[in-house]
């Protein structure tokens, strides 16, 4: 994906941040991880180096006017929690589902971090801007010729490929995920649940995705691919039940090795804001560590 905003382009100055907001309709969460905390000491010691690019609200003269953020979110946040007041900004004019997808792009470009599910969204919010553009949007493998009216004999969806970082399998994927329960997405972004059976889970009615989410916190085990695809027939079927699902659920892995279950909750009382990958990192850590620590009073005790 190329973006370009040399004929959008209204200028560059400084804007109060208390005119600046968020894009509506964006997709990617802001978080405060350790790359931002080092974007915001970098701020604090050098100032803004690179402006944040905002789109100009239709009556930017009202004082109560926005300008909604296409690319710099984190360069914002730590201006605010900085008390910067006055933000290095680049003002774009261009209609708004130009610049969500703008927004979009630079994000899927740029960013290596995007968690599945808001991938899934972004894709999915890009594909319904590009509708609205006059692109084809039906996602069937034999769509070969375009109606009139519409721009090119390519499905939006293969014109989104050939300019992001996904194949088209990918991004329909990434996009039917985005049908799962919020539960099971955030399971999918922390890794606990892998993509490919986490496409097949979505097609599982909610009902049986809520009852999905309470054998999971009880078993504490999440579904292979041949146990989504279980699933998922017997949906298709009308026959997928909670005891269906807890007795696929409770079938033995192959290769299945033993593990060491200790309540969530234990280990929250020590990072209570951590994910459950982040959980499981700093049990590991805590494990190596003590480890060292034994070994080294073994050796004092000689």
């Amino acid at each position: 994906m190329k973006v370009s905003f040399a004929d959008d382009l209204v200028n560059t100055r400084k804007i109060m941040s208390r005119f600046i907001v968020p894009m509506k309709g964006s997709p990617f969460a802001f978080r405060k991880d350790e790359a931002y905390e080092a974007l915001k000491r970098s701020i604090a010691q050098f100032g803004v180096i690179e402006p944040i690019t905002v789109l100009e609200p239709e009556r930017y003269v009202r004082t109560d006017g926005n300008y909604q953020i296409i690319s710099g979110r984190r360069r914002y946040e730590a201006c605010k929690e900085l008390g910067i007041i006055d933000i290095p900004t680049r003002v774009l004019r261009m209609p708004a589902d130009d610049a969500l997808i703008a927004l979009i792009d630079m994000n899927l470009c740029q960013r290596t971090d995007i968690p599945p599910s808001e991938k899934g969204a972004a894709y999915k919010l890009r594909l319904e801007a590009m509708k609205r553009q006059g692109y084809r949007t039906d996602l069937e493998e034999d769509a070969t010729s375009a109606q009139p009216g519409q721009k090119s004999g390519v499905t939006s969806i293969e014109q989104l490929a050939n300019e992001s970082p996904d194949s088209k399998s990918q991004i329909k994927r990434f996009i039917r995920i985005t049908a799962l329960e919020p539960e099971l997405q955030k399971m999918v972004d922390e890794k606990r649940i892998a993509l490919t059976p986490a496409v097949e889970l979505s097609y599982l009615p909610k009902e049986a995705q809520r009852n999905l989410i309470t054998t999971i916190e009880s078993e504490e085990a999440t579904p292979s691919l041949s146990q989504a695809q279980q699933m998922r027939k017997l949906a298709e079927a009308g026959a997928l039940d909670m005891d269906r699902i807890f007795s696929i659920m409770t079938q033995p892995k192959p290769n299945q090795k033993e593990t060491i279950k200790v309540p969530v909750e234990y280990v929250r009382q020590f990072r209570p804001k951590d994910s459950i990958s982040q959980l499981q990192k700093f049990i590991q850590d805590a494990c190596a560590h003590y480890a060292k620590y034994l070994r080294n009073r073994d050796r004092g005790a000689r």
